[in-house]
């Protein structure tokens, strides 16, 4: 195997953390944004049923109403971000939630943050992606109870734990 070097001597969980809580932070002021515009819309005068068949006004406002589930999933993301009291791994230790993960695919180094909510939220840290993965997700689900140095396959792809944090 080629040598490989990663960026795991320089790592440092809280300014990945702080870095996530950003962009969610960014994420829900655009979903908020959203969500009062579609509410406008929904609730606008033009919005008004011509017909029984004008669906117009009814589908703004199931878009209003995912808008709204939007915000508060992204609102509850960042409380738990926030409050979270993440554990400091070491490599000897199993990965649990709140563990930062270094793993290699390939070539390729990926950061994930395991997390209970969340889930798809990325962020860059110093250069460097990060995503935070939930136990429900089929890479949480293989990661939770891995140690540094063990390997898994998900859809054909090969993954290796390189680091913990």
């Amino acid at each position: 195997m080629p040598a490989i070097m990663f960026y795991s001597a320089y790592v440092n969980k809280t300014k990945v953390i702080e870095a996530l809580q950003k962009e969610i932070l960014k994420n829900l002021e655009l979903a908020l944004a959203a969500a009062q515009n579609t509410y406008d819309i929904a609730t606008h005068e033009d919005s008004k049923a011509e017909n029984k068949y004008d669906t117009r006004g009814l589908e703004a406002s199931y878009l209003a109403g995912a808008q709204a589930l939007r915000v508060s999933d992204l609102r509850d993301t960042l409380a738990l971000i926030a409050n979270f009291n993440a554990k400091v791994f070491s490599d000897s230790d199993k990965l649990a939630l709140g563990a930062l993960v270094e793993l290699r695919s390939g070539f390729k180094q990926l950061w994930v943050l395991l997390m209970p909510k969340g889930g798809g939220q990325s962020a860059v840290c110093d250069s460097h992606p990060v995503q935070i993965v939930t136990p429900e997700s089929p890479l949480g689900l293989q990661l939770i109870g891995k140690e540094v140095g063990d390997e898994f396959k998900i859809s054909n792809r090969d993954y290796e734990v390189t680091a913990i944090f």
